[in-house]
């Protein structure tokens, strides 16, 4: 049994918190930086992040859904990260993914996929054979990456987006809800419709 500490006490925490459940780990607590915070679920609000409150042995996972927090939090943080796979997962056994990534129901992975650290694969999204995802990527709800795409580091991709064979996407891109993408993004660009086009440019990450 795994122990396990979230840092994030919000509703993505709480998908987090039944996959830990399920694979039979032990949450030791929440942290979170409102005060006003008391608890997740069935378990406590901590505070703050503090090292010292760790136990042995345990790990954490950053339960913060956007892109750019979860990267500064990571960032500040020098613990071992524990890694959240729900059970209703299809997860190639030649597949390999990151320390700090969570893995919700339905999704499938597929051969000689490459998952960074701290990604998200969110409900029923779908990865093909040898697609790479960089660190602190979101993959929402139903969305379909083909076969060999590449998506760069804090890029998120929005609900119900596909995106066919080949493509490469940028680092700290946004694909649109819907948004079908048959074309390279580049870094940063926000993608839109059908077929996807650039609307704008973001910042890029504020967190490094």
């Amino acid at each position: 049994m795994n122990e396990v500490y979230l840092y994030g006490a919000s509703g993505h925490g709480k998908v987090i918190a039944e996959i830990l459940e399920q694979n039979g780990d032990n949450i030791q607590g929440i942290f979170d930086d409102d005060p006003a915070v008391t608890g997740l679920l069935d378990y406590p609000a901590l505070g703050g992040f503090d090292g010292a409150k760790l136990s042995r042995n345990a790990r954490v996972i950053v339960s913060i859904g956007n892109n750019h927090q979860r990267c500064k939090v990571v960032n500040q943080l020098n613990v071992p990260f524990a890694t959240a796979v729900h059970p209703g997962a299809s997860v190639s056994k030649r597949c390999t993914i990151g320390e700090g990534t969570v893995v919700m129901a339905g999704v499938s992975i597929n051969a000689d996929v490459k998952v960074g650290e701290h990604v998200i694969l969110n409900t029923n999204c779908s990865v093909d054979h040898d697609c790479e995802l960089g660190n602190f990527v979101h993959v929402s709800p139903n969305v379909a990456l083909a076969g060999n795409v590449k998506v760069g580091e804090g890029t998120h991709l929005g609900i119900g987006a596909c995106v066919i064979q080949g493509i490469i996407i940028g680092k700290w891109a946004t694909i649109g809800a819907g948004t079908v993408v048959i074309t390279d993004v580049p870094d940063n660009a926000v993608i839109v419709g059908n077929p996807g086009r650039i609307i704008k440019y973001s910042k890029g990450t504020l967190a490094s």
